[in-house]
C-alpha cells in the first residue's frame, strides 16, 4: 500500500525524507510505504533544496508561495499529510506570542488540508514551547482543532536523542488518523536510555565525514575568537572562568548559555537551531572552530549525499528549522505498522489522556503534564 503525502512548511524535506525512508512489511507480505505527492513552502532556497533531493523528476509538485495564497482545494489528492507549523511564536526563546504573533496562527492551513482532502492519517509538529503558549491555550485549541476534523489524535512531547539523534532536541508531534480508519496510533517506545544502550555522541556523529561532502566548508574566524575557544573546555561555553580577562566578551545583562558553547564529544548535541548570529553557530569540540553546515546536517541525522541548495547562512537555516531525518523515519514506521496490522513496543502518550478529560468536560481547564 502506498500512501501519498502532502505537506505544508515542507522546509528542505528533513519530514519526508524520513516519511521516504520508513517502509514496514505486513504478515500478509504487503509492502507499506509513503511517496511525496506535493510540497508547499515560503522558503525559495528551502524549497530548492527539497525539490532537489526528494522529487527531481517533480520539481513543479514543490509550490513555492505564501500558504497564505496556496490554493488548497486544487492540490492533488493524498492519504497522508504532514505539516511543522511555524514555532516562532510558541518557541522558548523569543518573544513567546503564541496566538498573538504573526506565525502562531498558520497551523490553521494544515487544518483547512484536512477539511478539504480529509487524509487518512496526519503528523503535526513543533517546539516544546507550544504547551506553554497563551497560558497552555494555545496547544488545546490546536488539539480541539484537528480533532473536530474527524481525528483520533495522539500527542506527545519526543525527545529525539532517546531514538538515536545524536541531539537534544525536544519537539511535539501529533499524529492524527481518521476517525473512520478505525486505528489509534501508538507513541513508539524510545530505542536508546543513555544507560543499557547509551545516545548517540557527537564523536560518533561526525566520524568519517568525507572532505570533498557538499556543505562542508569551514567558518574562517578572527585570531580572537580562535584563541578564546582554546580556552572553553568542551561543553562549556563563553562565560568560562579560565577565559582570560582580554578575550572575554563585552556583554551586559543576560548571558546566553549557548554563546560560543563547545560540544560535548561524549554527549549528544544541544538543539541546532537556524537563527542567531556570531556565537551561536555551535562550535568543535576540539578544532578551534564552528560547525560546518555537513556537521550540523549530521547532528540532524541527514545523509550526506542530501545536498543543501543556497547560500551558506540559508543553508545554515534551512538544517536547524529541519526535523531530524531520524526521528521523522521512526514516526512514519509507526504509522506504517499501525496500518499494516503489526504490532510494535510503545509508550503511554500523558496528553493523550489530558485530552480525552478534555473532550469529557469541556467547560473544565485541563492541566497539560509537565516536561
Amino acid at each position: 500500500m502506498i500512501f501519498r503525502k502532502g505537506e505544508l512548511f515542507c522546509g528542505p524535506g528533513g519530514l519526508s525524507l524520513g516519511a521516504k525512508l520508513a517502509e514496514v512489511t505486513s504478515p500478509s507480505g504487503e509492502v507499506y510505504k509513503i511517496e511525496h505527492q506535493w510540497a508547499n513552502d515560503i522558503d525559495k532556497w528551502a524549497c530548492e533544496t527539497y525539490r532537489h533531493n526528494l522529487c527531481p523528476d517533480k520539481p513543479e509538485s514543490v509550490i513555492e508561495e505564501d500558504v497564505r495564497e496556496l490554493d488548497i482545494e486544487s492540490l492533488d489528492p493524498i492519504d497522508g499529510f504532514s505539516f511543522g507549523f511555524p514555532c516562532n511564536d510558541f518557541s522558548v526563546v523569543g518573544e513567546h506570542k503564541g496566538f498573538n504573533g504573526e506565525y502562531g496562527p498558520l497551523y490553521t492551513f494544515g487544518v483547512k488540508v484536512l477539511r478539504v482532502h480529509q487524509p487518512k492519517w496526519f503528523v503535526a509538529e513543533n517546539v516544546g514551547g507550544l504547551e506553554s503558549a497563551n497560558g497552555g491555550e494555545a496547544f488545546l485549541k490546536i488539539l480541539d482543532d484537528l480533532e473536530n476534523e474527524g481525528y483520533v489524535l495522539t500527542p506527545h512531547l519526543y525527545k529525539f536523542h532517546e531514538y538515536g539523534v545524536p541531539q537534544k532536541r525536544h519537539r511535539i508531534i501529533i499524529v492524527g488518523i481518521r476517525n473512520d480508519m478505525g486505528l489509534e496510533f501508538k507513541v513508539p517506545k524510545p530505542t536508546h536510555d543513555g544507560i543499557e544502550k547509551p545516545f548517540m555522541s557527537v564523536r560518533e556523529a561526525f566520524m568519517e565525514i568525507p572532505e570533498d561532502s557538499s556543505n562542508n566548508e569551514k567558518t574562517r574566524h578572527t585570531s580572537k575568537v580562535k584563541e578564546m575557544l582554546k580556552y572553553i573546555r568542551p561543553g562549556e561555553n563563553a562565560w568560562s572562568e579560565e577565559i582570560p580577562e582580554h578575550l572575554r566578551l563585552n556583554v551586559k545583562g543576560a548571558r546566553l548559555s549557548q554563546i560560543y558553547k563547545r560540544l560535548h564529544p561524549d554527549l549528544p548535541s544541544y538543539t541546532v537551531t537556524g537563527s542567531g548570529g556570531g556565537g551561536t553557530h555551535m562550535y568543535h569540540y576540539e578544532e578551534t572552530r564552528a560547525l560546518t553546515n555537513r556537521e550540523r546536517a549530521r547532528l540532524q541525522t541527514f545523509p550526506d549525499d542530501y545536498e543543501f541548495i543556497g547560500p551558506k547562512e540559508q543553508v545554515r537555516k534551512q538544517i536547524g528549522m529541519a526535523v531530524p531525518t531520524q526521528g521523522a523515519k521512526v514516526i512514519f514506521e509507526a504509522i506504517l505498522k499501525t496500518f499494516a496490522g503489526i504490532e510494535y513496543e510503545s509508550v503511554d502518550s500523558k496528553w493523550k489522556i489530558a485530552l480525552r478529560e478534555l473532550k469529557t468536560s469541556r467547560d473544565n481547564k485541563i492541566e497539560l503534564p509537565q516536561k
